[in-house]
């Protein structure tokens, strides 16, 4: 697909969402650029805000995909400011919006991320009203692709609300969110990870080249592909179990529902959800570079090799895996330091192609997967009650 001509791809329906996937380790290094352009008045403004208040609340937020960028993130920021006066959670706006004193509360002071390709979501509109009418010490970061959304131009005026605006070719115009969901999530990490710029630049420097990987070996995902399979299930520990649910997602959009799929922690399986595997399932794992971590991805994946029920169990990591029989789709032993939060980004170009690839297989048309329009681009159909 990444090889063929515009002609063929739009044949295929492909021509967008091929041409999105593979643009994104450029969009990185831009997304790179952007974020040091902005640094200073970034710190400022953070900053500011701890000069107010000892402790501050975090929440990532957004719809569908643009909800598990911070369920990939969150962990690893926790994990690396335990003696930041920042806590991290995601919660979806989905979530929020039908249960906002669950989630908001009046004397918390709170930083809400907002994550959203267009910024004109319902949810990600009235999440951000809610919040403003029940948190008394209120303060926004938008994280958006679009300068003309309604998130992005509610902001303008107000010192409380710092907006980030994307890569210009990170608005997708496909069906799927792509480079996206990888932007927004690596100009959060940037935003949040303590670690200095220096240290930042080689992070993005090794992503890029680990994405480009991934593009080169197309025909080692499309060998996967060619397999006898409907079901696919991924599996990840920590922020890989978000980045595990966007990867089933977007099989499951650009196939629409032609292949089913599920996601779960790698511990997690064992508990019901295992039963799902037959003998046309692929499943994928993603594997943590925490040394600790790592031994429970292992653990299932070899359980389930030896269980030989599934059509393929292929670990995804840097490496190869431990056991010699046990194939993995792995990167250079070089990215072993590499923090699980920057892995997300060479791991979910695996998944998306995986989907682009598997949306061609079942006759589909990846830029507009859904022809009877029961799922939109920007979600409709959506009434915000008032609180």
């Amino acid at each position: 697909m990444f090889e063929f001509t515009e002609e063929r791809l739009s044949e295929l329906g492909a021509s967008i969402t091929t041409r999105e996937i593979k643009q994104q380790p450029r969009l990185w290094q831009e997304t790179l650029e952007n974020y040091l352009k902005k640094e200073n008045e970034i710190n400022d403004y953070l900053s500011g805000i701890l000069e107010k208040h000892s402790n501050v609340k975090v929440i990532f937020t957004g719809a569908g995909t643009s909800a598990y960028v911070g369920e990939s993130i969150e962990a690893y920021l926790n994990q690396i400011t335990l003696d930041s006066h920042f806590t991290f959670h995601a919660y979806a706006t989905t979530d929020i919006v039908s249960n906002p004193m669950v989630y908001l509360k009046a004397d918390t002071p709170t930083l809400l991320v907002s994550f959203a390709r267009s910024g004109n979501s319902p949810e990600s509109i009235a999440a951000v009203e809610l919040a403003k009418k029940i948190v008394k010490d209120f303060y926004q970061l938008t994280i958006t692709c679009a300068a003309d959304g309604q998130l992005a131009l509610a902001a303008q005026g107000d010192d409380k609300n710092l907006v980030l605006l994307q890569p210009d070719l990170s608005n997708d115009q496909g069906f799927a969110m792509t480079g996206s969901f990888t932007c927004m999530s690596l100009t959060a990490l940037l935003t949040f990870d303590s670690v200095d710029r220096l240290k930042k630049g080689n992070y993005v420097s090794a992503i890029v080249e680990m994405g480009k990987s991934v593009i080169e070996r197309e025909g080692v995902i499309q060998s996967i592909v060619n397999l006898d399979y409907n079901r696919v299930v991924y599996l990840g520990s920590g922020g890989f179990k978000g980045l595990a649910q966007e990867a089933q997602l977007k099989i499951l959009e650009l196939t629409a529902g032609k292949i089913t799929t599920v996601f779960d922690s790698s511990l997690g399986f064992r508990h019901g959800p295992k039963s799902f595997i037959n003998d046309k399932t692929l499943v994928f794992v993603f594997l943590s570079n925490d040394a600790y971590t790592r031994k429970y991805d292992e653990d299932i994946v070899i359980e389930m090799s030896q269980d030989q029920i599934a059509a393929k169990v292929l670990p995804i990591q840097i490496g190869e895996f431990s056991t010699a029989n046990i194939d993995s789709f792995g990167f250079d032993e070089i990215y072993r330091t590499l923090p699980d939060a920057y892995l997300i980004f060479p791991y979910i170009l695996f998944g998306q192609t995986l989907a682009l690839l598997s949306s061609i297989k079942v006759g589909n048309k990846p830029d507009t997967p859904s022809p009877s329009g029961t799922v939109n681009r920007v979600v409709k159909g959506v009434t915000i009650y008032p609180l």
